[in-house]
C-alpha cells in the first residue's frame, strides 16, 4: 500500500507520542530489558516486606503494583540503583521520587524528596526521606519497578523475586506456599523479569506429565496472547487436546480450579522430596478427573490436555515450587 509523503511525518509523530505517553503497543515486540545492576535495597540493612508484588492482569487493571518494605517516619530512602531523577515531587498528596535506569525505573513513596529531578544519583544515595501520605501513611516505603507501562517485581533486582525473603520455621512453610501460589494466581503469568530460579539438578524420580517436547522453556518471552513481554513462569509441553495428564510424583490434590489465565488448574503436593518440599501445578486442561484431598500415585492420570484460559494452542503448563520458590522446572525433573 502506497502511503502519501506529506502522511509519513504525521505517522511517524504519532507512533512516537504513544510510545512516550503509553509504551508499546500491543503486538509489537521489544528488547528484553537490561536492569539496572548493581542495585541495592532501598532502605538500610534488609527491611522486612509486609506485603508481595501482585501485578494486574492488564496494565491499568488492580494489583500491587511493587513491594511495601516495614520503614518508619523520617528513615533515609536510598536509589535502589545509579541512575537520574526523573520526577521528584507530590502525586495526591504523597511524595513520590522515579528514578530512570536506561531500560527501566524505580519509584519510591511516600517520600520527602531530597533530590531534584534531572540530578545524577548513585546506588545507596540518599533521595528523600519516609514521609506520610498513600496506603504507607508513614509506615512503609513502596518501592516500585517499570518498563514503560508494565510493572516489575522490585525483588528481582536483588535476584529474590518470587521466593520467601525471610528463612521460614519448618511449621511455617505451607503458609510460604500458599502465599507464593497467590502470587501466580493474581497474576497469570507473572508480569515480572525474574531471574531464572535454580533447584537441586534432576534425578529426583519425577516423571513428566504427557509426552511430548518443550515448546516454550521457563524465562522472559513475549507474551502470545498479551503481546508483551512477560515471564513465562513454567514449561510447556507440546502435546494435543485430550492427552492424558499423569501424575509426576505421588502426591496429595490441594487445588483444582479455574483460573483466568491458567485455564483448569490442579495444585499437588508432594511434601518433603530429597530434603526439599516441592508442588507442582498442571494447567490449561480441559477438565481433571481427581479432586482436593486425593491422595495419587506417580503416573495416575489426572485430568486431560486443553487450551483453557491464555493460551493460543493444546499444551500443557507446568510450574513447580521449592520450598515455596516457583523454579524452572526443567532443573528439578
Amino acid at each position: 500500500m502506497l502511503v502519501s509523503r506529506r502522511l509519513v511525518p504525521l505517522l511517524f509523530a504519532g507512533l512516537t507520542l504513544g510510545l512516550l505517553l503509553g509504551g508499546v503497543p500491543a503486538g509489537v515486540a521489544t528488547a528484553q530489558p537490561r536492569l539496572p545492576s548493581p542495585a541495592g535495597w532501598p532502605l538500610a540493612g534488609k527491611p522486612e516486606v509486609i506485603r508481595g508484588f501482585a501485578a494486574p492482569e492488564h496494565d491499568y487493571g488492580p494489583g500491587h503494583r511493587g513491594v511495601d518494605l516495614a520503614a518508619r517516619a523520617g528513615q533515609p530512602v536510598l536509589a535502589g540503583a545509579a541512575g537520574m531523577v526523573a520526577f521528584a515531587g507530590s502525586v495526591g498528596g504523597r511524595g513520590v521520587v522515579s528514578i530512570d535506569h536506561d531500560d527501566m525505573r524505580t519509584t519510591y513513596e511516600p517520600v520527602s524528596p531530597q533530590v531534584t529531578a534531572g540530578q545524577r544519583v548513585r546506588l545507596g544515595q540518599p533521595i528523600g526521606r519516609v514521609s506520610g501520605g498513600g496506603h504507607c501513611a508513614g509506615r512503609c516505603l513502596h518501592w516500585g519497578l517499570r518498563q514503560g507501562v508494565s510493572y516489575v517485581d522490585p525483588l528481582v533486582l536483588l535476584g529474590q523475586a518470587g521466593g520467601p525473603i525471610r528463612l521460614l520455621a519448618a511449621d511455617q512453610r505451607e503458609v510460604a506456599a500458599e502465599r507464593a501460589r497467590a502470587r501466580a494466581e493474581a497474576s497469570p503469568g507473572i508480569d515480572a523479569v525474574a531471574a531464572v530460579a535454580l533447584g537441586p539438578g534432576g534425578g529426583h524420580g519425577f516423571v513428566q506429565p504427557v509426552p511430548g517436547a518443550v515448546t516454550s522453556a521457563f524465562g522472559m518471552r513475549f507474551h502470545p496472547v498479551l503481546h508483551r513481554w512477560k515471564l513465562h513462569d513454567g514449561t510447556d509441553f507440546g502435546a494435543a487436546c485430550g492427552t492424558p495428564i499423569r501424575a509426576p510424583y505421588a502426591g496429595v490434590v490441594t487445588r483444582a480450579y479455574f483460573n483466568a489465565g491458567y485455564g483448569q488448574r490442579l495444585i499437588l503436593d508432594h511434601e518433603t522430596v530429597d530434603g526439599v518440599r516441592v508442588e507442582t501445578a498442571l494447567n490449561h486442561a480441559t477438565h481433571f478427573v481427581v479432586r482436593p484431598g486425593q491422595t495419587v500415585t506417580r503416573g495416575q492420570v489426572l485430568g486431560f490436555v486443553g487450551s483453557t484460559g491464555y493460551a493460543t494452542g493444546c499444551h500443557l503448563h507446568l510450574m513447580v515450587w521449592l520450598d515455596g520458590r516457583l523454579v524452572d522446572p526443567m532443573t528439578w525433573f
